[in-house]
């Protein structure tokens, strides 16, 4: 009877106590995401112009325009143009971005959005010009830092879903596009 009444005291301490550990992770928990949803004081720019750098799924570079919606809250439209390899191209993407401060500078976003495209092809070798238009869904997600002077550089991931006329003709690719690049803005 001891050995049983003695086994009974430490189940029931193991599980008040195990049931004490859980309350304190689910509050910490709950801290954590309140932490991180939080308005914190963040330097998102009315305006930022500049450049993106990625390969950009054979357009290369994109004049890239940010412009500031609220605290949070951000509109960042990039065009991307080709005029080499007897290739004239276009694509026009916009994104709307949420951006959280991880300290000081340094921000974190992620975003949404879609595009419309272009291309033509007169090369050697074709009998007749080839070309098309494709629409994309895009999402984008990345890291940024804004110095003290107005630049901004920034890191981003952007994956690409294309949608259009021989599309896979263009750039031997499947509609699926990944693109990583860096930024560098002037902001104002």
């Amino acid at each position: 009877m001891a050995i049983r009444r003695v086994f009974l005291r430490f189940i029931s301490i193991f599980v008040l106590t195990k049931k004490h550990i859980m309350k304190k992770i689910i509050l910490s928990a709950f801290m954590l995401m309140g932490l991180a949803f939080s308005a914190q004081a963040q330097d998102i720019s009315k305006n930022a112009l500049g450049l993106r750098l990625g390969d950009n799924d054979g357009f290369g570079g994109e004049i890239s325009y940010q412009r500031g919606l609220s605290k949070e809250n951000r509109l960042e439209l990039d065009l991307g143009w080709r005029n080499s390899e007897n290739i004239d191209a276009f694509k026009l993407v916009g994104l709307y971005q949420w951006v959280w401060n991880i300290d000081g500078g340094f921000n974190w976003y992620a975003g949404v959005g879609g595009g419309v495209g272009s291309w033509s092809y007169d090369g050697p070798g074709s009998a007749d010009p080839d070309g098309g238009t494709f629409l994309l869904a895009a999402g984008d997600v990345g890291i940024e830092y804004n110095f003290d002077i107005p630049l901004q550089l920034a890191l981003d991931f952007r994956p690409e879903l294309y949608f259009g006329d021989n599309r896979k003709d263009f750039d031997n690719y499947d509609s699926f596009g990944p693109d990583i690049a860096l930024s560098i803005r002037y902001r104002w």
